[in-house]
């Protein structure tokens, strides 16, 4: 009845909307954690632990969020259109004040590009440093096993 193209843009439409569910799950994970033991840090950051948490421990497998992932970060500059917009409210931000906080912006987003770049390069060295010496004892092993 359906074309397959259709049917599989509806699943693969129904699976992004399940993938945000989970994501918002651990949000509300968050908010609730925060609000019951009074933490002061918002629940948004809660949950991000937590979800960060539930990947490293294998709790939840990165195939279940990363097609809501994607999603949510290709429409992410739709959420920031309402705080653009609401700089129209503050003419001071157009002014030498606004012009030292872009700067100030612009050099903290550029630090932090740097610094992610360094820690990337640092993990992945590691990660191949261990790669090789694991290699290197597989291969080292390999004439020494005996069976009797």
């Amino acid at each position: 009845m359906f074309n397959e193209n259709f049917t599989a843009l509806l699943l693969r439409v129904v699976r992004i909307i399940v993938q945000i569910g989970i994501l918002t799950i651990f949000y509300y994970m968050g908010v609730g954690i925060v609000t019951y033991l009074h933490i002061p840090l918002p629940g948004s950051v809660i949950g991000l632990l937590l979800l960060v948490l539930s990947l490293i421990f294998k709790i939840i497998k990165v195939e279940y969020i990363q097609d809501g992932a994607s999603f949510l970060i290709g429409v992410l500059t739709l959420f920031f259109i309402p705080a653009t917009v609401g700089v129209i409210d503050y003419p001071e931000l157009m002014s030498i004040t606004g012009l030292l906080i872009i700067l100030a912006v612009i050099a903290s987003t550029l630090i932090s590009i740097y610094v992610t770049g360094l820690l990337t390069q640092i993990i992945e060295k590691k990660e191949l440093k261990k790669k090789e010496e694991t290699q290197s004892i597989v291969e080292e092993g390999k004439g020494e096993l005996t069976v009797d």
